[in-house]
């Protein structure tokens, strides 16, 4: 039976191992064999977090690659993970409007086909699913449902036969099991994927896992075994390490099983030898096969968010208690009810645990999103029913608490927030931007850089020769001979 594979290369596999740090000009020189490879779906990074990263790091614009991606690949179905919220941390108090806004413009250009949402993280079922899952599928995008999977005393078989239960009544296109921490072993797919299979009523349901401790190739062979059909995976050098499994040895392995696939390894090849000849020109990350790591399963702390840590301590002179903290956050995470250690929540959960080791007690400053989460603003999904109730007593006393429980207007007119950006005149692309960036400074430092860099075009070994050429003291001129003339440059 044939596999069928979603590629995450651009997305996930450039978050997990460059920092989200791919340029427009690596995408370009590689998204056309991508995208005529017969992946089922492509990830595409075109949220708002995204254009953000691109817009302070990269002082690149966006839309440009927005364009770019949906006219090199028009053919297949372009993805991506997407929230009822500008940014995961807005996303008790995002303004509606600017959402839709933000999602019409961009299934306009062509670039989006299919939007993936945490389905247990910030109790979207409930609060937010109502209005926003019926505006997606006015814009005829494909709806995909991920639970996150984790380990905890209430992420139990029948936590997520409940939740799959829950999903399946709301008829997505797909329910994908997402393991974000790549906590995932061969025994326990065994015993939970049948259980989600079997709560999903017939909707298909695919497996998207990260190889941070080693396991996940085997973790997708089990799942195959048990009926699973679709697979996330990337491609190297953006596979491996602390991204998806690589799309080569997953084919492989699942091919010694008696499953095909419909993919072109040739174009994909092509296509990874280009990112490996750019990576190692841009001294990037190659992505790694890692060693089982026994510690992921006692802190669950997503690697870019340990970098993160590390780096703030260092600036505090704190690196030497980099080991208190990862203990403390282990308690952290057990006071507020085992949340899921992924954004935003892991960030909550290690900048509270960072804090009481700094100030000597816990919880002597409580930072605004611990009190929220125990106001219950993220729902019960977050685990706050599960805390510890004399902490949640204690928190809930803080005078800083009663400030913040006054309600966000998540309502506000577009054209009241369109007068903060700039006015009516301006357009919805420069307005999104704007939003986005609160401002206009960034956005200008990025069209100051000029355009972006391009890699692979037809003239880009003769420019790399001539560079090369022009930097060799011992070199006086060139001469370039065609059939009928010659060219010659001299220094």
């Amino acid at each position: 039976m044939n596999l069928q594979f979603v590629d995450t290369t651009f997305r996930d596999g450039s978050q997990s191992l460059w920092a989200a740090g791919m340029r427009t000009g690596m995408m370009e020189a590689v998204a056309e064999d991508i995208g005529n490879a017969g992946f089922l779906v492509v990830e595409v990074p075109v949220m708002p977090i995204n254009f953000k990263k691109m817009i302070r790091d990269l002082k690149e614009d966006p839309w440009k690659l927005v364009r770019m991606l949906a006219e090199k690949m028009p053919n297949v179905t372009k993805g991506t993970m997407g929230e009822p919220a500008i940014f995961p941390f807005e996303i008790i108090n995002a303004p509606v409007e600017v959402v839709k806004l933000f999602y019409k413009r961009i299934v306009e250009t062509g670039v989006l086909n299919r939007v993936q949402i945490m389905a247990n993280i910030f109790g979207n079922v409930d609060k937010l699913y109502p209005w926003y899952l019926p505006f997606l599928r006015s814009l005829n995008l494909e709806v995909v449902l991920a639970l996150s999977y984790t380990v905890s005393p209430r992420h139990t078989d029948e936590y997520y036969a409940e939740k799959t239960r829950e999903l399946a009544a709301m008829k997505p296109d797909v329910i994908y099991l997402k393991d974000q921490g790549g906590l995932l072993t061969p025994d326990r797919i065994k015993t939970l994927m049948p259980v989600i299979l079997e709560n999903a009523g017939g909707i298909p349901v695919e497996l998207h896992s990260h190889c941070t401790t080693g396991l996940a190739e085997a973790v997708y062979m089990e799942a195959v075994k048990l009926g699973v059909r679709t697979l996330h995976t990337a491609i190297p050098p953006l596979a491996d390490g602390s991204s998806q499994p690589s799309v080569f040895n997953t084919v492989k392995n699942a091919g010694y099983l008696g499953h095909q696939t419909s993919l072109d390894l040739e174009r994909i090849q092509r296509a990874s030898d280009k990112l490996m000849q750019i990576a190692k020109e841009e001294n990037l990350p190659i992505g790694q096969p890692l060693y089982y790591d026994y510690s992921q399963y006692v802190y669950q702390i997503p690697g870019g968010v340990i970098s993160n840590l590390k780096h703030q301590l260092k600036e505090l002179k704190l690196e030497n208690r980099l080991d208190e903290v990862l203990e403390e956050t282990v308690r952290v995470r057990e006071d507020l009810g085992y949340p899921v250690m992924i954004t935003p929540y892991s960030q909550f959960v290690v900048s509270q645990a960072a804090i009481n080791v700094a100030t000597g007690e816990r919880y002597k400053v409580v930072i605004d999103e611990i009190i929220q989460f125990a106001q219950g603003i993220f729902s019960e999904d977050s685990g706050y029913t599960w805390m510890d109730q004399n902490l949640r007593d204690k928190i809930l006393s803080l005078p800083r608490a009663k400030q913040l429980s006054k309600p966000s207007d998540r309502d506000v007119p577009l054209h009241k927030i369109r007068e903060q950006f700039g006015g009516p005149d301006l357009s919805d692309e420069e307005f999104l931007l704007r939003y986005i960036m609160k401002g206009t400074k960034e956005i200008e430092e990025m069209r100051k850089a000029g355009p972006h860099k391009t890699y692979f075009s037809a003239s880009t070994p003769l420019v790399q020769l001539l560079d090369k050429l022009s930097k060799q003291q011992d070199i006086t001129h060139v001469q370039i001979q065609g059939f009928n003339s010659s060219l010659v440059l001299t220094k």
